[in-house]
């Protein structure tokens, strides 16, 4: 934030050293030249500056590291050449032989160029101040100056204005302020620059320094709701996001404008930060620097967000190394969201100094009513060592901590009991006393106590967890979660980092404890009044990430973690074993539900003999809830409810001795007399007709809706004598569009389907697929909404349903639909994902199951459809799921003589089939297994 610059580590030519002798030199060498000529050999000799210039700033980067310096390099370059041409236009171009007093110019750098900081894709900002209106003389120097920047392709942002045109301007537009208050002279006529620096303070800055702040900080949230709310998003935006330089730019525009200072460590003597936060704000500017200045060197342009395809490349070039399970990117991105962390907390610092600094007293009466009130509110507190500055909770005193290491802890339950926000002073004497944190502390009974308080709060738990983590002290009184604080995960389809993930998951849990999130889970709020052991439920969701980034299985050694944690916070033996299993085996339900086929009985049961107990399934089916919804933006919707609550309610039948042959007859029974009610308009011979063309596996997966419909589906397709039908239907609840088809049944059917959907651009979530008795498929296609109206999302199931009619019909050739759709997908480079292929005979008792994980791509399903119906396999179900760029397609199989595949050559044909189909898009095929059961 300083206007000097770092002396030049690499020598530059003699232009860059001083540019108006160099200029002197190089237009008197071409004395007999016209003007043209002399602009041409000027712009030439710019261009090497700048060429060389670019160069020695990133030689800067690679060899001593530093942002900032390259930064300013980049600045002095851009110095050279704007007083460079101004001397050219002056005094070879437009000479004022005998200049009068309107006759003066003066060009300064405003906004980031004013700052002395240029990245190598920024813009160029300049000021040409005069002292009146502009002259004649004046616009021929302005665009004898611009034009041979625009000859350099130079984004060059300017201004042309009189000293008084500065004053009004700056007076009615902030941000036109914001610029003025950065202005750095360049070249010209210092006198007058001088001048408008003088009026600048006294007409404009003196007296405003809350109005300004206001208009910053406002300015700020609107720019960080653009970039995105949280500072932990996995594809930050460095200049604009939350965290980012732009906050700390904020925050000196502020300090500058309050304290009257020109260098940020001026700030020290004014009493705004300590040496240490001095410290933490040149840290944390020049880490950002380094990481923006080398987003615009890999891409060649002005990129501002750090996207997954850049943050390995910048991770490489900036030489982090990978340590302790975690890749190099991932500890280059934990170091970002760091940093972002004490933006933050420097925010906090610079905002608490400067309420206390507009804080004016009240009258004499307000002010006794008030502390009478105030004295009130501070004996409800409850310790004498708290107290209320204005309405935020705060210490007694600065040893409050010293005195009792305790009352860290007690600060946030009395903040989340009384829903008070935290001074700032406090908050920042909280980071500073977090040596206090030692072993003793972490097994003190009560400072435990008070933090189970603190995470199971009925009341914004998620608010004081976050608050606590920012000050440091969550990190420090449960390390294991210090370890993945600012950790991100290198994957589409986390949102956040593990620590704002498991923050964010708790904040869910207490929604649906509160039972404000009804009619989106409506399951998970009915049952969550009735789970015994609240508390161990909100602890395994605080745990259920909290051993991300260690070699071994997260959820096997987070158990062990859960295990040693229970006792120490105050659980039972009893309690910390739930917490323990819920670790465990907290990703088995959102796996089972979303891979599985739900209406195979060995599904079921399966999934039964691991939960064992009623009161397992309701807490792990609302720590799933709570898991997949905070995840981030999107991942959530009503398909994965509704998948969760069908495995819910057929465990829950199993568990509570359900689901014999006998029950499940009896259960086929009732629901095909609950079909005969609904169709009782039909006569009894077309009901019985109808009913004998299911198999027993179709009346237990299909709710009574949706048997009501295919029935009256099929029957008007066989009144029209159609053995090829398709029909559409939107459900806004799971958020999905169906596609049911009806169509002789054939091995490669779901290919034709899936290329169909896949051509018109139709992202299948899952597929429900039927044979009836008379050899009719009777397949229901799910795939996720693409607009929010139903009229708009019929449309679009429309032009599918009719192109995979046209398809069945042999009317168009799928497989150019989907070549001519499918395009290299973009983040193949970025992320590496072998692909894996599992062949299982023991999870179905009538079907080989196939599951496939790979990178996912346009035309995914199509392509292993396909690959399937060339093998001469009957797909029986198929469940879709995608994570991010990682997809998982599991298919129920059985050969053309409906058995499994137990022969090993014919499995290691299929897995070999299969692993071409990723080969084919350039994957590296390099992991594969298969699961045979003993007597297979």
């Amino acid at each position: 934030m300083s206007a000097a610059h770092d002396k030049p580590a690499l020598p530059l030519p003699e232009m860059l050293q001083d540019p108006e002798a160099g200029v002197t030199r190089l237009l008197a060498s071409a004395r007999r030249r016209d003007k043209a000529e002399k602009r041409q050999l000027l712009v030439g000799a710019l261009r090497q500056l700048l060429d060389d210039g670019h160069a020695s700033a990133r030689a800067i980067l690679e060899g001593p590291r530093s942002g900032l310096a390259c930064a300013h390099r980049l600045s002095a370059v851009m110095d050279a050449v704007v007083i460079a041409l101004h001397k050219a236009a002056t005094g070879y171009f437009y000479p004022a032989d005998n200049p009068s007093q309107s006759e003066r110019i003066a060009v300064a750098a405003v906004g980031g160029y004013g700052r002395g900081t240029l990245a190598p894709g920024s813009d160029v900002d300049l000021l040409f101040l005069f002292p009146h209106k502009q002259t004649a003389w004046g616009e021929s120097v302005v665009e004898s100056m611009l034009y041979p920047l625009w000859d350099l392709k130079l984004k060059t942002g300017h201004s042309v204005r009189s000293v008084d045109d500065c004053i009004r301007e700056a007076r009615a537009d902030m941000t036109i302020r914001t610029a003025l208050l950065e202005a750095r002279f360049l070249s010209g006529d210092r006198v007058l620059f001088d001048e408008m620096v003088r009026r600048f303070d006294a007409e404009v800055v003196e007296g405003t320094a809350a109005a300004f702040t206001e208009a910053k900080l406002a300015e700020r949230e609107t720019r960080v709701q653009r970039a995105g709310t949280s500072r932990y998003l996995v594809e930050p935006n460095v200049k604009d996001g939350k965290g980012g330089l732009r906050d700390l730019n904020t925050l000196f525009w502020i300090a500058k404008y309050a304290y009257r200072v020109k260098d940020v460590r001026e700030l020290v003597a004014a009493g705004l930060f300590d040496t240490q936060e001095l410290q933490m704000f040149e840290r944390s500017e020049e880490f950002l620097w380094r990481v923006r200045c080398w987003l615009h060197f890999i891409t060649g342009r002005a990129e501002e967000r750090l996207s997954f395809d850049l943050q390995r490349q910048v991770a490489a070039a900036i030489g982090y190394a990978g340590r302790s399970g975690q890749a190099p990117v991932e500890r280059f991105m934990k170091a970002y969201f760091l940093v972002a962390k004490d933006v933050g907390d420097l925010t906090a610092i610079v905002c608490a100094a400067l309420e206390a600094r507009q804080q004016k007293p009240r009258a004499t009466l307000s002010r006794l009513l008030g502390s009478f009130t105030k004295r009130k509110r501070v004996r409800a507190l409850g310790h004498t060592d708290f107290t209320l500055k204005g309405q935020r909770l705060a210490v007694i005193d600065d040893s409050a901590f010293e005195r009792d290491p305790v009352n860290l802890l007690r600060l946030y339950q009395i903040a989340s009991r009384e829903d008070l926000a935290i001074h700032p002073d406090t908050s920042r004497l909280v980071t500073q006393s977090l040596r206090l944190i030692t072993s003793g502390l972490r097994h003190d009974p009560e400072a435990n106590r008070i933090f189970l308080e603190i995470l199971t709060a009925r009341r914004s738990p998620e608010v004081v967890l976050r608050r606590m983590n920012e000050s440091g002290l969550l990190g420090r009184f449960v390390p294991d979660f210090g370890r993945v604080v600012a950790m991100m995960q290198f994957n589409m389809y986390h949102h956040y980092t593990v620590d704002e993930h498991l923050i964010r998951a708790i904040g869910v849990l207490a929604e649906i404890d509160s039972g404000t999130l009804e009619a989106e889970h409506p399951l998970a709020n009915e049952i969550m009044p009735t789970v015994a052991n609240r508390r161990a439920l909100y602890v395994a969701l605080f745990l259920h990430d909290i051993a991300k980034g260690r070699p071994e299985d997260h959820s096997l050694a987070g158990a062990r973690i859960a295990r040693k944690l229970g006792p120490r916070l105050g659980l039972t033996p009893g309690q910390t074993e739930t917490v323990a299993w819920l670790v465990e085996h907290h990703l088995d339900m959102s796996t089972v539900a979303q891979s599985r086929d739900l209406g195979d009985p060995k599904t079921i049961e399966s999934f039964a003999a691991t939960v064992q107990t009623l009161e397992r399934l309701k807490l792990l089916l609302i720590l799933t809830v709570a898991d997949i919804k905070a995840v981030g933006p999107g991942v959530w919707n009503g398909w994965k409810g509704q998948l969760l609550r069908t495995l819910y309610y057929e465990t829950e039948l199993v568990l509570t001795g359900g689901h014999s042959a006998v029950e499940r007859k009896a259960r086929v029974g009732r629901k095909q007399d609950e079909l005969r009610q609904r169709l009782s308009d039909w006569s009894e011979e077309e009901r019985e007709a109808y009913i004998a063309r299911h198999y027993p596996p179709y009346w237990i997966k299909v709710d009574l809706a949706d048997q009501e419909k295919h029935a009256r589906f099929l029957s008007e397709a066989e009144k029209a004598g159609r053995t090829t039908a398709t029909v559409v239907e939107t459900d806004q609840f799971r958020g999905v569009t169906e596609l049911t088809v009806l169509a002789p049944d054939h091995p490669r059917l779901l290919a034709i389907v899936t290329g169909a959907c896949a051509a018109a651009g139709g992202n299948i979530v899952d597929a429900q697929i039927f044979t009836t008795t008379d050899g009719l498929a009777l397949d229901t296609i799910s795939v996720s909404r693409a607009f929010d109206r139903d009229d708009d999302e019929l449309r679009r199931a429309g032009r599918i349903a009719a192109a995979i009619e046209r398809a069945l019909k042999g009317e168009i050739k799928i497989a150019d639909l989907v070549a001519q759709r499918r395009a290299p997908p973009p983040r193949g480079q970025t992320f590496q994902l072998a692909p894996e292929i599992v062949i299982d005979n023991v999870l179905s008792s009538r079907h080989t199951v196939l599951e496939v994980s790979g990178l996912d791509r346009p035309g995914l399903l199509y392509d292993l459809t396909t690959a399937i119906g060339k093998l001469n396999l009957n797909i029986a179900s198929a469940h879709i799921a995608t994570f991010g760029e990682k997809a998982v397609d599991v298919f129920y199989v059985t050969d053309l003589t409906n058995a499994k595949i137990v022969s090993t050559a014919r499995q290691l044909a299929i897995r070999k089939t299969l692993l071409e189909v990723f080969e084919f898009e350039g994957g590296k095929a390099a992991s594969a297994r298969t699961k045979v059961p003993a007597r297979a």
